[in-house]
């Protein structure tokens, strides 16, 4: 896997955003404790909305925010958003209000719903080999999760010596470490698609993630992600310090379990993608969170807590890790930014969703009935998901597409590993519906 990083733009691409993901989590272990210094008992009210807002930014956004990324160079971007996000966290220490926390977050989670689809939909253009492409999105998974070890334990390190607002400047040197390391690359130029109406620019990537199956497929799959996902970050404090009476240190343990089982899915991913297509894989995957959560609804001890939070890990890697294969040949490079920007939004959507509903439920109908009802959820997500995204996907058939040109991602042809073959009609969206088969 790691050989991919013998390409010197995506390692240093891949360098800032591992240094920006530290620096982040930095900034959210000391988001905490400044809510509690503000709030004192009703901080995690304060989290939450924060958290809401978070959420809020990303969907409403993301869409827009890529409908004019496109007449700006990539590296001008990036950078600008980087240091936009510097800015707010080095205003963050000098906060007295509450209301303050929430304006500075919806600011940096509005260059962070910029910042993101753009960087993610131009690793493809830097590694257009699929394989190379495989080990990217496995070694970014694993970043995220490597972070969520390592930057509690860090900030636990640094409060020792040093007030949780100085944690903040580590947030602003890791957004400023990012932005020169982009700087100091040359990004492939964007390609500009022909010029477009701001309605239609800022809805081109919706429309054409929701015209085609297999994206369709994904989004149901977000779902089920979200649904054992959120059970997951919202509910296993609650777990561990209300039901088993434990302390800190089990809670941060059983974090890591989940986030172990991310990981091991995410290093063995290339192997199997060379196997196997995406689709059993993810439903797979989606399959293995459903079972999980509703384990959760039986968690009799706390070894058995750490052994099915691995297993949702492991589930929830795999379910999620090759999102961006399937978005990567769902459109031309022009269109690609967008349909980043449009899973972006959309995924987090669900997010938005299932993260009131794990909270809630289990503070007023309980942590088993709650696990129950996410399952349910994760359940439907699945079952959604087969039914959206055709077993013989475009992507693993020969096609006859007489009105797309030689070069359309529709186009891909695995003629050795199947034999049939379907012809679509395909408007200017991409959209892709059966009009006739045969075996």
């Amino acid at each position: 896997m790691l050989d991919v990083l013998q390409n010197r733009i995506y390692r240093r691409l891949f360098s800032a955003q591992v240094i920006a993901l530290v620096g982040t989590g930095l900034m959210t272990v000391a988001l905490g404790l400044l809510a509690y210094d503000l709030a004192k008992a009703d901080a995690g009210a304060v989290l939450g909305t924060a958290l809401a807002i978070k959420m809020i930014a990303y969907v409403g956004i993301a869409p827009i925010a890529q409908a004019f990324a496109d007449r700006v160079p990539r590296r001008t971007l990036l950078v600008v958003l980087d240091l936009i996000r510097a800015s707010v966290a080095v205003c963050l220490p000098f906060v007295t209000e509450i209301w303050q926390i929430y304006l500075l977050i919806f600011v940096l989670q509005t260059a962070s719903a910029s910042f993101t689809p753009t960087f993610q939909a131009t690793i493809p253009d830097i590694l257009p080999n699929e394989e190379d492409y495989t080990k990217a999105l496995s070694l970014s998974r694993l970043a995220y999760d490597l972070e969520s070890l390592i930057s509690p334990m860090l900030a636990a390190a640094l409060l020792t010596a040093i007030s949780f607002h100085n944690l903040f400047t580590g947030t602003v040197v890791g957004f400023l470490i990012s932005a020169a390391l982009v700087v100091s690359v040359t990004l492939p130029a964007t390609t500009p698609g022909p010029r477009r109406g701001i309605w239609e620019r800022t809805t081109r990537g919706i429309r054409i993630y929701l015209a085609t199956p297999r994206l369709r497929g994904l989004l149901a799959i977000c779902l089920a992600v979200s649904a054992a996902g959120a059970m997951v970050l919202v509910n296993t404090v609650v777990i561990v310090k209300a039901r088993f009476g434990l302390g800190e240190a089990e809670v941060a343990w059983a974090l890591a379990a989940f986030g172990g089982g991310s990981m091991i899915a995410a290093l063995t991913l290339p192997r199997i993608l060379e196997k196997m297509p995406d689709r059993p894989v993810m439903v797979a995957g989606a399959a293995v969170l459903v079972i999980g959560t509703a384990s959760g609804s039986l968690i009799p001890t706390y070894s058995l807590l750490l052994l099915i939070w691995f297993v949702i890990g492991f589930g929830y890697s795999a379910a999620q890790t090759p999102s961006g294969r399937l978005l990567r040949r769902s459109a031309h490079a022009e269109d690609r930014p967008t349909l980043f920007a449009a899973q972006f939004a959309l995924s987090h959507a669900a997010w938005l969703l299932c993260y009131p509903l794990a909270g809630r439920f289990g503070a007023a109908w309980g942590l088993q009935f709650t696990f129950i009802v996410m399952s349910l959820i994760g359940f439907f997500g699945v079952m959604l998901a087969l039914k959206l995204w055709p077993a013989g996907d475009s992507s693993d058939m020969t096609h006859d597409h007489p009105d797309l040109p030689p070069d359309h991602p529709h186009l891909r042809k695995y003629a050795k590993n199947h034999t049939h073959c379907h012809t679509f009609v395909v408007d200017d969206l991409h959209r892709a519906w059966p009009q006739n088969s045969g075996a």
